[in-house]
C-alpha cells in the first residue's frame, strides 16, 4: 500500500512539472523560430539553426520572458495537498480525487 500511494505522489508530482517543462520548451521553440525568421533563413540553414539554438545551452538574443515564480508556488501547494491527505488519511482514489481538487483550486 506504501508503495502504491509512493507511485500516485510520483505520477501527481510528474504530471505538475510536465506543465511547466512544456512551457519553457515552448517558449525556447518560439524564440528560436523568432530569430530563425529574423535572420530569413530557409532550407537546411534553417534546420540547422534550430537543431543549434534548441540545444539546452544556447542563448537566444531575443529570449521570452519565463514565468519562474509559479513553481516554488505551486511546489508548496503539493506540500500542503499531501499534508492535508495525510492527515485525513485518504488512501486510494479517494486521495487522487482529493489532490487532484486540491491542487486545482
Amino acid at each position: 500500500m506504501k508503495k502504491l500511494i509512493a507511485l500516485v505522489s510520483l505520477g501527481i508530482a510528474l504530471v505538475v512539472s510536465a506543465p511547466a517543462f512544456a512551457g519553457a520548451q515552448q517558449n525556447k521553440m518560439k524564440g528560436c523560430n523568432a530569430e530563425a525568421k529574423s535572420q530569413a533563413l530557409k532550407g537546411a540553414e534553417r534546420k540547422a539553426f534550430m537543431k543549434t539554438c534548441l540545444k539546452k545551452d544556447y542563448v537566444l538574443k531575443n529570449a521570452p520572458a519565463v514565468d519562474t515564480a509559479a513553481a516554488p508556488a505551486q511546489k508548496s501547494k503539493m506540500k500542503s495537498c499531501n499534508e492535508d491527505a495525510k492527515t485525513k488519511a485518504l488512501k486510494g482514489q479517494e486521495r487522487k480525487d482529493f489532490m487532484k481538487s486540491c491542487l486545482s483550486a
